[in-house]
């Protein structure tokens, strides 16, 4: 394990979705042409003093009404790389979509870290559209309204460093307050860039994700993960089957369930 200021970071895969079409993770794909399938992660950033869980992944009642495989149950991904999620103190929530928030009962003892748009968005007036309001659970939102009272939820507007080498940064346009995870690692700074993009191809072909607020600032996010990663190829998207083929796996044991991200990928993967 690195020192205080460089981390090692993890993507646990916990859940999976095939036969997606072009159309479902591209605006303007061919309904007709098939696309990516798409992997759900959790991520663990920890250096030699802190531990950061970024994500929780969905609900497994949750993902199963929606059609969602699951895997490896979050807490049981970082159980197996030595993490005890009752005992996590610090969560990011890159945004309130319900396959990133929906485990958040599992880290009683943890402070979650949102961006105030996220919390304004989640619960103002672009919730009576569905379009906006598809990806969310209205109680999985209300929920973390609760932590809000009980003095759970760190507030952010904009960019913060939550510790040397770990900070946030309000990218937005896929929600209103989506954040990315900027980590200082033996490669450099990586980027996890959440739904920021989803896809390789999706920020590497400016092709944006069909599930948007501001298509505008999505496609300037792109822009925004490149000036934050020492290199494009350190910017891990949300959930690309890529990911698990690009980089090594966090052990023999856990091979098609964690890979490290604190190493160079593999382009040709």
């Amino acid at each position: 394990m690195g020192n205080s200021n460089t981390y090692e970071v993890f993507a646990i895969r916990y859940a999976s979705l095939s036969g997606r079409k072009a159309s479902e993770n591209f605006i303007g794909g061919d309904p007709h042409e098939a696309g990516s399938d798409l992997d759900y992660f959790v991520w663990l950033a920890r250096s030699g003093s802190r531990t950061f869980v970024i994500d929780t992944g969905f609900d497994a009642t949750v993902g199963a009404r929606r059609g969602r495989t699951m895997i490896t149950p979050p807490d049981e991904g970082l159980a197996r790389l030595g993490v005890d999620a009752n005992s996590v103190k610090d969560v990011v929530i890159t945004h309130l979509h319900y396959d990133h928030v929906g485990n958040f009962g599992l880290f009683p003892a943890a402070i979650f870290h949102l961006q105030d748009d996220e919390m304004a968005y989640a619960t103002g007036r672009h919730m009576a559209q569905k379009f906006f309001s598809q990806a969310y659970e209205a109680d999985e939102v209300v929920a973390m309204v609760r932590e809000v009272y009980k003095g759970r939820v760190a507030f952010h507007d904009g960019d913060a460093e939550l510790a040397p080498g770990l900070s946030l940064h309000r990218v937005a346009g896929h929600t209103k307050g989506l954040q990315v995870v900027r980590v200082r690692t033996r490669v450099g700074w990586i980027v996890l860039a959440s739904d920021a993009s989803h896809l390789y191809a999706n920020m590497n072909e400016t092709r944006p994700f069909p599930i948007v607020y501001d298509v505008p600032r999505m496609v300037a996010g792109y822009r925004r993960l490149a000036e934050l990663a020492d290199a494009p190829e350190l910017i891990v998207p949300g959930h690309d089957p890529l990911v698990m083929h690009r980089y090594p796996p966090a052990s023999a044991e856990l091979e098609g369930i964690a890979v490290r991200l604190d190493h160079r990928p593999e382009p040709s993967a």
